[in-house]
Formats: C-alpha cells, structure tokens, sequence
C-alpha cells in the first residue's frame, strides 16, 4: 500500500521535536502494511492513530490523521496529543483499538463518523468530499504563506483536538458543521501577523475561545430582542441572531467588532456585527471561502474581491493597508 505524507504534515513534523518525523515515518510505514490499523475519527473518511512519544527520542505523544483509499493512504493531519488523550505505540492491535472505540461514550467510532449529532451531511461521500475539499484549499493556503508570508505563517494556532471541539459544541448547543470541524482541526485560530489576520481584508480565522464568546454575547442580544419582540407587531420583530450561526472568521486577532459566521442550518456564511446591524448573506460556503482565498493568493492577477500583497514577511490584503505603510506595501504578482 502507498502512503503519501502532505507536505505541510511533515513541515509540523518538524516544528513538534526532532523525534517526530522519524515516529511520522514509523507510522506511515506500519500504515503501508495495516491500512485498516487507526480509529474513526470525528471526521467522515478520516481514521486517526495515537502514538505514544516515550517510543522516540524527542517525541511528544501524537495524534495522526489519514484518509484510505482502495490503494493509497494520504496522511493529512498531525497534531500533539492532549495530555488527557489515551496514547497508543503504533503496533497496538488495531481490531481491538475499533472494539474499544465502538464501546465508547456516545457510540464514538459508530455513529460520530457518519454524523449522528455530529452536524455532519447525512450522505457519507459527500461528508467525505467536503473534507478533502476544506483540507486542500487550507493547505494550498498554508503552503503560499510558508513560502512567502512566513509571518503570517507563524501566527496560524495548531489544530484542536476532537476533545476541544466536542467541548465548544456543546457550548454552543449546536453540531458544529463537518466543513468547521475538519477547519479546526487543521487550525484553531490565527494570532494575527503585525496585528493582521491572513483571510482576505485581513480578517483572521477565531479561537475556539472566541468562538464561544462572541456565540454566547450573540445570543443574548437575540434573548433581549425576543423580550422586546414580546410586545412588538409580527412584522415589527427584530431578529439579529440565530441559533444555528457559528462565528468562524473576525475583523481581525483583536478585533471583534464584526466578523463572518456560518450557519449550520444553511452552509452559507453572513456577516455579523457587535452592533447588531442587520447581517448580510455572503452566499458562499466555507469551501468556496476558503477556495476563493487560496485562487486569489496563487492567481493575484485574477482576484476581484481582493487583492494580495507583502509588507516584509506579513501577507497584507488591499483593502487591510494601513495608510502609514502603504509605500511599504509590495503587490504579489503571478
């Protein structure tokens, strides 16, 4: 069996200890026999496989992610395992790791793959394609940053776990949509370069933290509007959030006067504002978003909604110029 390793994959290799890329090796080559050896994961055609790190020299305890194809696998996540994730060394019997997975809480490896309150599509290929399709786009993102804004590179936080993101769904109350979920796993959150978020217009992709923040003050406007709405005419009622939107993208890392949610009921992103205006359909989906972004940063002679530039090693947007450092700006060219 043929194991390919993204690219980006082995470049987080080597940012998480000199040990790792020899264990990613390890792994891949065990995979090459036992393809069927890792867990299901939170994600439709994902299977994940913990490591145990105390195996390699330098090697923290590891999280691995991998699609199955009929004759190749493709590893498309790595992670640092949370210290309160079960480990297991690569060569822990995989039948008994999927017994153990499907007795779990909830039916976890049963029904959280094919989106049983997982928010998940109800047909599994197309849940499956929405994976490829968010992961590639990210990728072709992270890879133009790495090679020409390293800054802003930098900024992008790791992905979170399963754990995490079970934890802000059940903040939200809300199944978190399969395209946010496979986002988040690849990175949960963007610092922000020089105060600049990478997305365009500068806009930077939130923490989990400040998902739940920004979620949890919406919903309480809405809460004081149903009270006011009480007494209101039908037609006079005012509705300024919705349950079912999740806020994934805002102005900027410290900047949350406004931003774009998706919602979950739909697919399609809006806008949102902490001063309640009236929010405006953006009629994309997540992976058109991302899509779009990662078109615009590789074709910049083709981008209509924005344009891409540098300011040093910090991917700076058009229409996000400071005034004072406009003569710095450098426009990327094809």
């Amino acid at each position: 069996m043929k194991v390919e390793i993204q690219p980006d994959v082995r470049d987080i290799a080597a940012r998480l200890g000199a040990g790792v890329p020899y264990a990613l090796k390890a792994v891949a080559g065990q995979l090459a026999d036992d393809p069927d050896m890792g867990r299901p994961s939170g994600l439709p055609g994902i299977l994940n496989v913990t490591v145990d790190g105390d195996m390699f020299e330098d090697c923290p305890d590891l999280s691995l992610g991998y699609i199955r194809e009929p004759d190749r696998i493709e590893i498309r996540f790595l992670r640092a395992a949370p210290a309160n994730e079960p480990s297991a060394a690569p060569s822990t019997d995989a039948h008994e790791q999927r017994q153990e997975q499907g007795r779990g809480p909830r039916g976890r490896g049963q029904g959280q793959g094919q989106g049983q309150g997982q928010g998940q599509p109800a047909d599994p290929a197309a849940a499956a394609l929405t994976v490829r399709e968010v992961a590639d786009a990210w990728y072709r993102i992270v890879a133009w940053l790495q090679t020409n804004a390293p800054d802003s590179h930098a900024a992008l936080r790791t992905g979170a776990g399963p754990a995490a993101i079970a934890a802000l769904e059940e903040e939200l109350g809300i199944p978190v949509p399969v395209e946010l979920r496979v986002l988040w796993m690849l990175s949960a959150g963007d610092d922000g370069a020089d105060g600049r978020g990478c997305l365009p217009g500068n806009m930077a992709l939130m923490s989990l933290d400040s998902v739940a923040t920004r979620h949890r003050l919406k919903t309480a406007a809405q809460a004081h509007q149903d009270a006011l709405n009480a007494n209101r005419p039908e037609e006079e009622r005012i509705t300024v959030w919705k349950a079912t939107r999740i806020p994934v993208v805002a102005l900027g890392p410290a900047d949350s006067t406004m931003g774009l949610y998706l919602d979950a009921a739909t697919g399609y992103l809006g806008s949102w504002s902490r001063y309640n205006e009236p929010p405006g359909d953006e009629l994309d989906t997540l992976v058109t978003y991302l899509e779009e972004t990662a078109d615009m940063l590789e074709a910049p002679s083709l981008a209509t909604r924005d344009k891409p530039g540098l300011i040093d090693g910090t991917l700076v947007w058009r229409s996000g110029i400071d005034p004072a450092q406009e003569s710095r700006w450098q426009p990327v060219t094809d």
